[in-house]
């Protein structure tokens, strides 16, 4: 008796082993795919990047941070394509991962925000209903991710952006945000200067930062001011994927100033 007694606590004890062994090994798998993933992230190659994250997805599912980063080559994708139904297409793509993200970790600034960063690329998109609608929800994800990292800098830009754009609402869809928001909230360029001088103070080396305030000076006639933050925007080497497409608009910009 005492021989099977034995024999059957040491096959619990193996099987027990073999599980605590498996979910090391499967933790670590995750780890090492988000790890392989991260260098062609940052080589901006999304395809290959969504190659490791896509199979660290299916090992840990409910992983927030491979989520966001899911969703991120998504919206990189959506740079790659010139089809508007396309980019349409690969913007919801990259919601639905952000929205499992936020909804799987709600103390967790960058899934938080990841759903306010995919409703802004689709905004050029969309018509002025759908624009002032997802404006709402742009605003609603940014302060939160803020509230739960003040030092998210991403957070900072999305929130002084959305001020320089609902300040410069007016006529038809002034009226539509009056409608979505109940009451329009208070929005105004010298608040969207405030939040991204603080982007730039928590992360001097990101370059859109620097294009966006310069906009934001040029839209409040700040022309001198406007020059001087659009010309330090672009002197700074492209390393993200939207640097070159900010660029863009800050030459166009700055011939006009």
């Amino acid at each position: 008796m005492k021989k099977w007694s034995s024999f059957w606590f040491g096959v619990r004890a193996i099987c027990a082993s073999g599980i605590l062994l498996a979910g090391a090994v499967q933790a670590q798998s995750v780890q090492d795919l988000v790890k392989q993933g991260e260098v062609y992230d940052l080589k901006l190659d999304a395809n290959q990047a969504l190659t490791y994250y896509q199979q660290a997805e299916k090992l840990d599912p409910q992983n927030a941070d491979v989520l966001v980063r899911i969703a991120r080559q998504y919206r990189h994708l959506m740079a790659d394509t010139a089809s508007k139904t396309e980019k349409l297409k690969l913007g919801k793509i990259a919601l639905g991962y952000g929205q499992r993200a936020a909804a799987l970790d709600p103390k967790n600034s960058d899934a938080q925000l990841s759903p306010a960063i995919s409703y802004g690329k689709m905004l050029p998109l969309q018509d002025s209903g759908e624009q002032v609608r997802c404006s709402k929800l742009i605003k609603q994800g940014a302060e939160k991710a803020i509230q739960l990292n003040p030092r998210n800098d991403l957070a900072w830009h999305i929130i002084g952006r959305w001020h320089r754009n609902v300040a410069d609402i007016s006529g038809i869809k002034r009226t539509l945000a009056a409608l979505v928001y109940e009451e329009l909230p208070e929005a105004s360029t010298t608040q969207a200067v405030t939040c991204l001088e603080k982007a730039i103070a928590l992360n001097p080396r990101r370059l859109i930062h620097y294009i966006e305030l310069g906009r934001t000076h040029a839209q409040m006639g700040n022309k001198s001011e406007a020059r001087k933050q659009l010309a330090k925007g672009l002197k700074m080497p492209s390393v993200e994927k939207d640097d070159e497409e900010a660029k863009a608009v800050g030459r166009a910009l700055l011939a006009k100033l």
